[in-house]
């Protein structure tokens, strides 16, 4: 492919913890050769809508809060309407991350929430694509997907501590993601490009 394949990272950040996985995501996808835009849902200018409509893949970001994600993030989706009205966000490709201080805290939520919303735009989303780390008892906490969540990457730091804590086995997970769906994004377009569909 001549152009590299671009790839928009919609996130929020409360307390910083999801910026960095956000950041590990774009790691990841730059690796495997795609063009990331970050954009911070909580500042939508005309300009960061543009970024979201030319992407070939959106990948949502939020940290989950009180059982799904964060209501900066739920007011962007909302906002995300006018797309819908026009479909303009369908056949892209969607992933998504996430972070919480509880080992649980029902992140599933917050990915499932992603997922359904990237339905509803008829995005194709892409799952982790990696087995549960630190389930049996050879395995270790700084295993890939330690958490074993499988929607999306998933993250936890205990709450008093800052972002230099984030774990480093999580981070790893972020940048696995953003590989994941630069390379997925990449098979899809040169698809549609020898079918003439593009």
């Amino acid at each position: 492919m001549d152009t590299p394949p671009g790839i928009a990272i919609a996130y929020h950040s409360r307390r910083g913890h999801t910026h960095v996985l956000a950041q590990a995501v774009r790691t990841g996808a730059e690796a495997d050769g795609a063009a990331v835009t970050m954009v911070l849902v909580e500042e939508m200018q005309e300009s960061d809508w543009e970024t979201l409509d030319a992407a070939d893949a959106i990948v949502f970001g939020a940290p989950t809060l009180m059982g799904s994600a964060s209501s900066a993030f739920h007011g962007f989706a909302e906002s995300t309407s006018a797309r819908w009205r026009t479909e303009s966000w369908k056949d892209k490709i969607g992933a998504g991350f996430t972070h919480s201080s509880c080992k649980a805290g029902d992140k599933h939520s917050t990915l499932g929430y992603f997922a359904t919303l990237a339905a509803q735009h008829q995005m194709h989303w892409v799952n982790l694509g990696l087995a549960p780390g630190w389930h049996v008892s050879h395995e270790s906490e700084n295993d890939l997907n330690r958490l074993g969540y499988f929607n999306g990457a998933a993250a936890v730091t205990m709450g008093d501590l800052g972002t230099d804590f984030v774990h480093k086995a999580d981070i790893a997970t972020a940048e696995h993601l953003g590989g994941r769906v630069a390379r997925h994004t990449a098979v899809v377009l040169a698809g549609r490009a020898a079918l003439g569909t593009a």
